[in-house]
């Protein structure tokens, strides 16, 4: 692409030097750039991009977006903005021709309950005719195409490379999960959705984000800014937030467990087959028959039945993508055993989606509930304890022990965990104690051996929910990513392997 066509699309302030050159490729990596890249000097918490300027023209890079004057080579050309993670979403929907234009494009924001969300409009836009792309927490995919994730919502230049990659091989639709630090970092500047679906907002990113205000005021940027003219929002308006959402735009189709919610349950069976019965919306009497289990899927599937509205799918595609929709992997995924126990994994990383995973499996009256989880290192320390009160709050038995560490040591993150859990149970047991029976928590670091505790504990009529990690397959102990995934350790504790 010729600079000058990238440019004219671009709020600049000032540039110098070349602009006749030609654009091979976007980065904001200096260790990326190669001849023909444009370079961006993004500004983040802990590197500034400015001070990688020399080492992306030593790769080769001839174009540099800053937000300061920078001295250049005279063969270089410097732009200069007022913020370029905003310039580069903009250039990076230009430089790929816009795929988002020519996609139907749905977002989804909130707390908990966004990669589900997406997984049931996958099913519902497919059943309406649609070929839809997805892209969250779990993957980046379309058809036989498949991505690990990189983040939540992917970078301005992955983003939109992932979007030209989906549209060239049939995409017409693509549905995301937008993570407030997407929207606060613009990462989807340059996309206007047909529809944004807003599903509940309870702390997390506290370390990113100063406060529950600030936290909103990112998620409220879907709505405000980035609907184009004509799209609709589906709002949940079962906490405070939501209604805070829908008194502001009045326009949106509003969805949630009361009647004054556009779409509401009518009649409806929670059940360890799924969810069962009719919604009532402004299609009419929807029949409803998933297989999710769990009141916080009932919000889930009610937002996904107001986004459907909200895109004026039919009612049958609603009805019958809700049906045909498969779990979601880390959410409440079965490990099948011959132990008579259900065996339960769940990304609940947060104190509400803990909750909210232990209430639902509550509703199945196991004999006993085992919960083995722990809370990831550099990120938000006050959520630990909560995590820890809800943990020993549902459960008979909880197993504290490691999810990503990180570069903290995780002995001073299970000790923050405590704090909670003692709220409910002042002492540790001991093992012996808790082959005894006897309720409580045990801490166990290794997060190896406390899957492999935890199933030799299992008998007849349990429930084992290992929660935190959900579909990861790694465990980040300090800077290094190892391959660790709940699910396998479950699978080889089941086939023979004990604590070791």
């Amino acid at each position: 692409m010729k600079l000058t066509n990238l440019l004219t699309k671009l709020p600049i302030i000032q540039q110098f030097g070349p602009t006749d050159l030609m654009v091979a490729a976007l980065c904001n990596d200096s260790r990326l750039a190669r001849p023909g890249s444009a370079f961006f000097a993004l500004r983040g918490t802990a590197q500034d991009g400015h001070n990688y300027i020399s080492q992306a023209l030593q790769q080769g890079a001839k174009i540099l977006f800053m937000e300061k004057m920078i001295s250049l080579p005279a063969d270089c050309c410097g732009i200069v903005v007022a913020d370029c993670r905003k310039a580069l979403s903009l250039a990076a929907a230009e430089f790929y021709q816009h795929p988002e234009a020519a996609l139907c494009m749905v977002g989804v924001t909130g707390t908990n309950g966004k990669t589900t969300i997406t997984y049931l409009l996958e099913a519902i836009l497919r059943v309406a005719g649609k070929a839809p792309a997805v892209l969250g927490t779990v993957s980046y995919r379309f058809n036989d195409l498949v991505k690990e994730a990189s983040h939540t919502t992917p970078d301005a230049i992955e983003l939109f490379a992932s979007l030209a990659t989906f549209r060239q091989h049939g995409a017409t639709a693509a549905v995301m999960e937008v993570s407030s630090h997407a929207l606060h970092q613009y990462r989807v500047e340059g996309i206007s959705f047909d529809a944004a679906v807003f599903s509940n907002l309870t702390p997390e990113h506290l370390d990113y984000h100063a406060d529950m205000e600030e936290y909103f005021a990112a998620k409220r940027l879907l709505f405000a800014e980035r609907l184009k003219p004509g799209g609709r929002a589906a709002l949940c308006i079962d906490d405070a937030y939501g209604e805070r959402l829908a008194s502001e735009f009045p326009q949106a189709i509003t969805c949630g467990l009361a009647s004054q919610a556009a779409v509401h349950p009518q009649e409806i069976k929670l059940s360890l087959d799924g969810i069962h019965g009719t919604f009532a919306s402004p299609l009419g009497l929807l029949r409803i028959d998933s297989r999710l289990v769990g009141p916080f899927n009932l919000q889930n599937l009610l937002c996904a039945v107001a986004a459907g509205v909200a895109l004026n799918l039919p009612a049958t595609a609603i009805e019958t993508g809700i049906a045909a929709a498969h779990a979601v992997p880390g959410r409440l995924e079965r490990v099948e055993n011959a132990r008579g126990a259900l065996i339960l994994v769940d990304y609940a990383h947060t104190g509400d989606a803990l909750d909210k995973a232990l209430a639902a499996v509550a509703t199945l009256k196991p004999q006993r509930i085992i919960t083995v989880f722990g809370c990831g290192g550099d990120r938000d320390r006050r959520k630990r304890p909560v995590m820890g009160e809800v943990a020993a709050r549902h459960s008979h038995l909880a197993i504290v022990t490691s999810d990503n560490p990180r570069t903290e040591d995780p002995h001073a993150i299970i000790a923050e965990i405590e704090k909670g859990v003692q709220q409910i149970h002042p002492r540790r047991l001991s093992e012996i104690e808790a082959r005894q029976g006897e309720n409580g928590y045990l801490v166990v670091p290794d997060r190896r051996q406390a899957i492999r505790l935890a199933v030799s504990l299992l008998t007849t009529g349990d429930l084992l929910l290992v929660a935190g990690k959900g579909h990861e397959d790694y465990q980040i102990i300090g800077k290094e990513k190892f391959h660790f995934d709940d699910r396998e350790e479950l699978r080889a504790a089941l086939s023979g392997g004990g604590p070791s």
